[in-house]
């Protein structure tokens, strides 16, 4: 088919790899537009942090206050992404999708964590926004395709002929597979990873001969979409500090707490120790490494221990996804930018074969086969 016929949407987020995403895909000749999805903060989240309807004030005034207060940098990322749609010379569009952010993964983010979980808002993310909501509207609005700066390799040869496979891209270290398991067949075969053979400094360089503005432009952190923000201050929002106990595993009160919802399983320290906890732990005044080994949030109630103590290799996974066959697994990663674990899974029951500290309930159990393809994933419990 004639590329020039092939429509192709790209979520630009303002950053260097959406940037060269689009470069790339109108060099090869597809049809290309720029969209910009903005997510953070939506007007309902604005009128109801103490800057309220002010008749004094215009929204416009009381949006630029919430955002100095809480350093949302959606308006800067549109800005860069609007200039990269101009510097190559495509269409750019605005999609609002602040208040379906705010309802699919900013509230299932408190709420995760108020019950003791940590859930991984980013893996919501891309099934709900970028290839939920953001791939609807392109298929309703003629585009074959939706494209993102995803690093992450897509080729055919899936679970069945026809099928499409997702697997480790050539740069390891910016693999974000981690974060697609939940994508179906349904999806993939409408998306477009065009830096998926690609390295981190390759793009910039690219991106660099093509004169885009963005190619310095450092990569953006934090929570998707909401930004830079430190995840406890984000949290603190909505979820007050409220003092518990710390204890070890005996049952014995070592410590307290701000709020367990402020933790999460594997994390260093954090709490502070008791007098008395003091003068059985700090010895010529070193203080022992303790970790959390678990988290009750009915009874605000944290327990802590030392390394060995914190380390498991079992656990079992909900809310299953498959891409692949699940008697290829081989590896399986527990968190973003984690190892790949040599693991087994029989039911819904995971077996590591190299015990692991900080298997945190809430977060991704994600599955690779030898070949580095993404198999699918569960929810840990």
């Amino acid at each position: 088919m004639d590329r020039a016929k092939i429509k192709v949407a790209v979520g630009l987020s303002g950053g260097v790899d959406s940037a060269v995403t689009a470069y790339l895909l109108k060099k090869q000749g597809y049809d290309v537009i720029g969209v910009f999805l903005y997510c953070w903060p939506p007007k309902s989240e604005i009128e109801k942090d103490g800057l309220g309807p002010d008749p004094a004030n215009s929204y416009a005034i009381r949006r630029a206050e919430w955002i100095k207060k809480n350093g949302c940098r959606a308006d800067e990322d549109k800005q860069a992404a609007l200039k990269t749609a101009l510097e190559l010379d495509i269409s750019f569009r605005v999609l609002d999708f602040s208040e379906e952010y705010n309802k699919k993964v900013v509230d299932y983010f408190y709420r995760e964590y108020e019950v003791g979980r940590t859930p991984n808002p980013d893996v919501l993310c891309n099934s709900e926004i970028k290839f939920g909501l953001f791939l609807d509207w392109a298929l309703e609005n003629g585009f074959d395709y939706v494209a993102t700066g995803h690093y992450a390799l897509l080729r055919s040869g899936g679970a069945s002929e026809g099928q499409a496979a997702l697997a480790i891209p050539k740069d390891k270290h910016k693999d974000q597979t981690y974060f697609l398991w939940k994508l179906t067949q349904k999806e993939l075969k409408h998306v477009l990873f065009p830096l998926g053979d690609l390295e981190k400094f390759e793009v910039r360089k690219i991106a660099k001969e093509a004169g885009l503005s963005v190619a310095s432009r450092p990569d953006s952190q934090g929570i998707c979409f909401v930004g830079n923000v430190d995840s406890r201050k984000f949290l603190a929002r909505r979820l007050k500090e409220k003092i518990g106990e710390v204890k070890n595993n005996k049952g014995e009160m070592i410590g307290i707490h701000k709020g367990v919802w402020f933790y999460t399983i594997g994390q260093r320290g954090g709490w502070d120790l008791t007098a008395l906890a003091q003068k059985k732990y700090v010895k010529d005044g070193e203080t022992p490494i303790f970790y959390i080994i678990s988290k009750t949030a009915s009874k605000n109630e944290l327990v802590v221990g030392p390394d060995n103590e914190a380390e498991g290799n079992k656990f079992r996974i909900s809310e299953e996804n498959w891409l692949g066959e699940k008697d290829e697994i081989a590896f399986v990663r527990i968190r973003h930018g984690g190892k790949l674990i040599p693991a087994t899974l029989s039911a819904n029951k995971v077996t590591l074969e190299e015990p692991q500290r900080g298997i945190a309930p809430g977060q991704s159990a994600v599955f690779y086969s030898e070949r580095g393809e993404l198999l699918g994933g569960g929810v840990i419990e």
